[in-house]
């Protein structure tokens, strides 16, 4: 079977770049591989369903741009598309005095990449917004809000099959080969031929990126797990909205917090931990072949000398509940051990590069055989549409 197009990936990303191809050129053939037996499995149906504002990158950068855009664009998709989103807001909380200077610049990057409507808060202020969160300042981000992104990326789908594209689920890549201008991509169950491959494979997104693109070498996924838990509904009262702490600048997460869920509850977390398998969604997935590949990496090796101090309280609040609750207080003392009920767990695919850099941007490789989107970590659920038609840009000017 021959096809123009063959996006590998069935998570949001994937599936917003195959419906932007299919809206830009509807003749085109396009195929979308996934290797679950449906979309959104991994994560885009494990996040917490937050869409962010670009608050938090660096201003020019891919993540600011493809945010900023793909947040107007999600949300207009919503909204044509009847699918339930609130843009409650969030307010982000220095809960130490150490934090506020963090917490100044994040507010001055906020009004440089474009946000308005922000407002500074003191330690009365904020009760105003959440009355039982603790902190010294925080501000206030109304664009902020949360969502469903497995029913967005099930929508996406409809939408692509409407225009002809075509999808096939339980299928694996385990091989890209050349042929003349044409690649073949063999699966575990079939063989398929086509003009241009789009790499939207998430989690293993640089084993796929490798098989055409020898630049993919140069990094790979590292997975981190975030874990959950939801506060018991008799203490929800807590949480009116999205509650976040000042982050760490040198580390490339945000923190445990507080955040309210568009189908009702609250969940608070997520920690990160190193994943033991790519996706391993419990304490005690290992793979010790992916595990090793990880820990040899020397990429990881120079991570781990510098953030092993982070890792290890990560670690702990990961195998003690009070540890994890003790994270909680330090935003709303009130929180007890007692309140949290163990909720899933995601894990992120964050790209390392052979220095040890632990990307922080989205990273598009492209060549006359393929489009490789090696790093898409958070926030790309809320920017995937314009990442999507960034790739889409790419790949329509073949054709």
């Amino acid at each position: 079977m021959t096809y123009d197009v063959i996006v590998i990936g069935g998570g949001i990303v994937g599936l917003a770049t195959a419906l932007k191809i299919k809206q830009g050129n509807p003749a085109l053939k396009l195929l979308i591989i996934e290797k679950e037996n449906k979309v959104a499995q991994h994560q885009t149906g494990h996040n917490s369903g937050v869409i962010h504002s670009g608050l938090y990158y660096k201003p020019g950068s891919l993540k600011a741009t493809n945010c900023i855009r793909g947040y107007e664009m999600l949300l207009d998709f919503c909204r044509k598309e009847d699918i339930k989103y609130d843009l409650c807001g969030k307010i982000v909380v220095a809960t130490r005095p150490e934090q506020i200077s963090i917490l100044d610049g994040l507010y001055e990057r906020g009004a440089q990449n474009g946000l308005d409507g922000f407002q500074m808060l003191n330690a009365e202020q904020l009760k105003e917004y959440e009355p039982h969160v603790n902190g010294l300042k925080g501000f206030f981000v109304p664009q902020t809000g949360i969502t469903d992104y497995t029913e967005v990326s099930e929508k996406y789908l409809e939408k692509t099959r409407q225009l002809g594209g075509e999808i096939v689920f339980g299928e694996k890549v385990e091989s890209i080969t050349a042929k003349g201008k044409t690649s073949i991509v063999n699966t575990n169950k079939g063989t398929y031929e086509t003009n241009l491959i789009v790499n939207c494979a998430g989690l293993y997104s640089d084993k796929v990126g490798q098989m055409t693109d020898e630049r993919a070498n140069k990094l790979k996924i590292t997975p981190f797990r975030g874990e959950y838990f939801e506060i018991k509904p008799e203490k929800q009262y807590l949480v009116k909205n999205l509650i976040y702490p000042v982050p760490d600048p040198n580390f490339p997460f945000l923190g445990v917090h507080f955040t309210r869920m568009i189908h009702g509850g609250v969940e608070a977390g997520p920690n990160a931990v190193l994943a033991f398998r790519r996706e391993g969604y419990k304490k005690l997935d290992i793979h010790f072949g992916e595990l090793f590949e990880t820990l040899t990496w020397r990429g990881f090796r120079k991570v781990a000398a510098k953030y092993w101090r982070t890792g290890l309280g990560e670690m702990y609040r990961s195998f003690s509940k009070s540890a994890f609750t003790k994270a909680l207080q330090e935003l709303i003392p009130e929180i007890q051990e007692d309140d949290l009920i163990p909720g899933g767990a995601g894990v992120r695919a964050q790209a390392c590069d052979y220095d040890g850099g632990l990307l922080d941007d989205f990273a598009i490789f492209e060549n006359e055989r393929a489009v490789n989107v090696c790093n898409a970590p958070s926030p790309a659920a809320t920017s995937s549409l314009s990442i999507g038609q960034t790739v889409s840009e790419l790949v329509l000017k073949r054709f």
